[in-house]
């Protein structure tokens, strides 16, 4: 555990350096796209905060290589090369986004082939889901399953991306409910090492949200841009997948199991699920309400929840609040569920669910009863 608070702390360092950095060079410059007609903050702003958050991860992986305690994940290097491969081709097109505004087909294009490159090259496929026993029919199904998700993710990810703070602020707290989830799974399902790539993706995640925040708080002086929140989309997919669907199915089959732990045996495809449910459901709202007005998917609009809870009073600083509160909640909820199932006493879970009941109604009453004020300052960042 030690190591990865180090690692953690070290990306955070890093990242933080860097972003100041990358703030001041493009202030200098002028690196930063014109300010356009349905973006809400008034003076321009850098959106190159993503290359401060990739260069801490390489530095935190460029670090691993050398330390024993990681060697197990460099002992074959072919997954981590494909991973940066694919997350260095994903922050190139997203400075060029934040600079020049891709058309989103190239984008998608891209982020096909950097899901593509991960799960073929990099052998990082989802091979086995831990429901009864079910393994994926093919290896083709497994790669298309594998590229799916992981650009579902990136795309959810960088949707929320609308005000201050948001997407590095939830990326931070998700990563680090599901370092603590993969690293108890790995120790329950009798790994020799608690060293592996999902803990160590989780960690570093943590520290460059942590090290890019300070800037990124309302009112942002840098943000992460297309390149930043894809980059965080693909690392997060690409940590659950290196998890969960590499698990043995017959560990964490019901059929073996005994009732008191029938929810664990579900919960290893939840919980990766849930840290990113509140982007997922963004995301599904989204696509779902451009195609039926006849647009792409990816067109913006100012419709997004966060968008939402600003029209009903909320200041954008109490909405990133909320998000973050929403997310924690369900987060440990899980958690703590998936705790409770691997200790002795069958009910052990239900203060997961206990904890789960309160926390969304807590955070069900702030959002639906927010503090109305005759003056709202908006939120500074673009709508995706």
């Amino acid at each position: 555990m030690t190591q990865y608070l180090l690692l953690a702390l070290f990306t955070a360092v890093i990242t933080f350096v860097l972003s100041i950095a990358v703030w001041r060079i493009g202030l200098r410059f002028k690196l930063y796209a014109a300010i356009r007609e349905r973006d809400v903050h008034k003076t321009p702003t850098p959106r190159l905060g993503g290359i401060a958050m990739f260069l801490g991860v390489v530095a935190a992986f460029a670090l691993s290589s050398g330390n024993p305690y990681f060697a197990v994940f460099w002992a074959d290097p072919w997954p981590v090369i494909a991973l940066l491969l694919a997350t260095l081709l994903i922050v190139l097109v997203g400075v060029a986004d934040d600079l020049w505004d891709l058309d989103w087909m190239i984008k998608l294009g891209v982020q096909f082939l950097a899901a593509g490159i991960i799960a073929w090259f990099g052998g990082l496929q989802i091979l086995s889901l831990p429901i009864g026993g079910l393994t994926i029919g093919s290896s083709w199904a497994s790669f298309a399953l594998t590229v799916f998700a992981i650009v579902v993710v990136m795309n959810a990810i960088n949707f929320i991306d609308g005000l201050d703070g948001l997407v590095a602020g939830v990326c931070l707290i998700s990563n680090g409910v599901f370092f603590a989830y993969s690293y108890l799974l790995v120790r329950d399902t009798g790994a020799s090492s608690y060293f592996n790539l999902a803990s160590f993706i989780a960690a570093i995640l943590v520290g460059a949200c942590i090290g890019f925040l300070p800037l990124n708080w309302s009112p942002a002086r840098l943000f992460m841009g297309d390149a930043g929140a894809l980059m965080l989309g693909l690392l997060m997919a690409t940590s659950a997948v290196a998890i969960t669907g590499q698990l043995d199915p017959a560990v964490l089959d019901p059929e073996q199991l005994g009732r008191s732990q029938l929810l664990g045996a579900f919960i290893p495809i939840l919980l990766p699920i849930v840290v990113v449910l509140l982007p997922l459901l963004d995301f599904g709202l989204a696509v779902f309400r451009r195609v039926q007005a006849g647009k792409s998917p990816f067109s913006p609009d100012r419709k997004h929840l966060h968008h939402r809870m600003l029209d009903m009073g909320h200041t954008d600083r109490e909405a990133v609040l909320i998000f973050y509160a929403w997310t924690a909640v369900v987060g440990l909820a899980f958690l703590l569920m998936y705790i409770g199932t691997q200790q002795s006493w069958p009910g052990d879970y239900l203060l997961g669910v206990a904890f789960g009941v309160l926390g969304v109604a807590a955070c069900l009453v702030i959002t639906l009863l927010p503090s109305r004020r005759t003056r709202r300052r908006p939120a500074l960042q673009e709508p995706s």
